[in-house]
């Protein structure tokens, strides 16, 4: 990652993070060919496929747990009046993370559905080693990082998945081409109004935290983004690899 320039005191750190020249562009994970694909109707549906059995593996398995070690690390406190800033952060934070958890299991059941309404089969594909990574990940930041960390990382994957979903979207309308229902649903699923409400309230969250330009957590949350962007620009599958990663 390039060094930054200096920060104002008063930049958002989400703002900061988003204009980053990380080492892989942003656009690498948000316009990657698989998504490209999906909005120019050229995407096979066994590639869609293997993407939603490793996102199956990835929102049933390891965002759980990675969501449940961050309500864990909510430094609550006794020592907290009730109506203290830091109490209502602290509530804050349980709340969002608690809806967090409640859409995920959601989202695992849409996509058992979504296969299931499409004839998309979830069953016998082997883990990537892109979803093994990035699981890797998540659970290495969730039991080492600090919960500014985890929450910098949960805003970083939903707002890659945010502008990811949109630009197939748009591709989707200029072209006007009638591609998969399935990525019609997945469209729909990750760019609705509720979605974006969450991913605006995870950002108003870690710019709330208060992590300080030029501090440890600040330079921690730049090399959090940065990793954020390789781990999904890896995740999403490349043509032809459908074939090597069904299970025999």
């Amino acid at each position: 990652m390039s060094t930054p320039a200096p920060s104002s005191a008063s930049e958002k750190l989400t703002t900061h993070l988003l204009s980053l020249s990380t080492a892989r562009p942003y656009s690498a994970a948000t316009e990657h060919p698989f998504l490209t694909a999906a909005g120019n109707a050229t995407l096979p549906p066994s590639l869609l496929t293997l993407f939603l059995s490793q996102d199956r593996l990835y929102a049933a398995h390891a965002y759980p747990r990675f969501v449940g070690r961050l309500l864990a690390a909510v430094p609550f406190s006794s020592l907290h009046p009730i109506d203290s800033a830091t109490e209502r952060q602290n509530r804050q934070i349980v709340a969002l993370l608690s809806y967090a958890l409640q859409n995920v299991v959601r989202e695992a059941k849409f996509f058992e559905e979504t296969a299931e309404s499409y004839g998309l089969e979830l069953e016998g594909w082997r883990e990537r080693k892109a979803t093994r990574d990035y699981t890797a990940e998540m659970a290495r930041v969730g039991a080492e990082g600090s919960i500014e960390d985890g929450l910098v990382f949960l805003w970083a994957m939903e707002k890659v998945y945010l502008d990811a979903w949109r630009y197939v979207g748009s591709l989707a309308a200029s072209t006007g081409a009638a591609g998969l229902p399935a990525v019609t649903a997945l469209v729909a699923n990750w760019t609705n109004e509720e979605f974006v409400k969450f991913v605006d309230d995870l950002a108003e969250l870690v710019d709330s935290v208060k992590i300080a330009p030029g501090s440890e957590s600040w330079f921690r949350a730049e090399q959090i983004w940065a990793r954020v962007v390789e781990l999904e620009e890896a995740f999403w599958p490349i043509g032809g690899e459908e074939v090597a990663v069904l299970s025999v």
